[in-house]
């Protein structure tokens, strides 16, 4: 099965101010998140390096072919070190460039050398709708750019998430976070998937399901939930790595869905990689052959 991981994070150095709060690394992975110390990376990644070498190695050994690396405003802005990422290993990755809607200059913002862009629409004030962020939206429709969106669990962010949807057909999204599927608006974010070209990522899914723990049975239950409501092949599998495997391993951050009876052998093929295949247009994924574990 070809597997391909739609929602994950690099960065050469996490240091950020949001919201007038400075975040920053304080070794053994960990860091100042919000004025609380928090375990951001796994602790063996001591030098607060989340590197492209190192997620590799995981992908390898998970079988995971191919990556998308989003962007959050909360580990700072990676462009630099994305586009090496992407210039050495194009065939695994698809990188996306930070668009901070709120700071940025949209009129002369552009995303070359990159294919995607991401706004961590949750973290933004700036409506969805403001004449400056649609028109720069059509400039990425015409230019084949994918737009990578996370929303909070907001109606109102959501409406305009619709409408900015509607204005720009032709424009590539993915919706990421599964729509916060643990909170009241999700189902309302899985139906912006009824768009040809929208797409909704699960990246965070063992994140909002954290206090079930593995297996994670209602995550599952949410991904059928949701194939029912758009079909299974508006949806793709993302890890949130590295945070979530600070709880879990990578593999153990798709292999739950084969776990379980609630998605057939087709669901789970097109879910784990064959969706994201098409949409990203990744091609000529490595074979990963399963390396046994010293342990067995």
């Amino acid at each position: 099965m070809t597997i391909v991981d739609a929602h994950t994070h690099l960065w050469q150095r996490q240091e950020a101010v949001v919201d007038g709060q400075r975040i920053y690394p304080l070794g053994r992975g960990r860091a100042m998140f919000f004025g609380e110390e928090r375990q951001m990376l796994p602790p063996f990644m001591t030098d607060g390096v989340n590197g492209a070498e190192v997620f590799l190695s995981n992908m390898d050994y998970a079988r995971v072919g191919a990556a998308v690396v989003v962007q959050e405003v909360i580990d700072g802005r990676q462009d630099d070190y994305l586009a090496g990422v992407q210039a050495r290993w194009p065939e695994r990755f698809l990188c996306c460039k930070l668009l901070d809607i709120d700071h940025d200059d949209l009129a002369g913002f552009e995303a070359a050398p990159f294919r995607a862009v991401a706004v961590p629409g949750h973290r933004m004030h700036r409506s969805l709708t403001d004449p400056a962020l649609v028109s720069l939206c059509h400039t990425f429709e015409q230019q084949g750019v994918i737009l990578s969106m996370c929303l909070a669990d907001d109606a109102e962010q959501i409406a305009q998430m619709r409408e900015l949807i509607a204005e720009c057909p032709g424009l590539k999204v993915a919706i990421g976070h599964f729509g916060m599927a643990t909170g009241r608006h999700w189902r309302e974010q899985i139906l912006l998937a009824q768009a040809p070209n929208v797409r909704i990522e699960s990246g965070g899914i063992t994140w909002l399901y954290n206090s079930e723990f593995y297996p994670f049975p209602s995550a599952v239950r949410a991904v059928r939930e949701a194939a029912d409501l758009v079909g299974i092949d508006k949806l793709m599998w993302g890890s949130d790595y590295p945070r979530t495997i600070c709880a879990i391993t990578y593999r153990m951050s798709y292999d739950f869905f084969g776990k379980s009876p609630l998605l057939s052998e087709r669901e789970l093929a097109a879910f784990l990689g064959g969706n994201a295949m098409a949409f990203y247009g990744f091609r000529d994924l490595p074979e990963l052959p399963y390396i046994k574990n010293m342990s067995e």
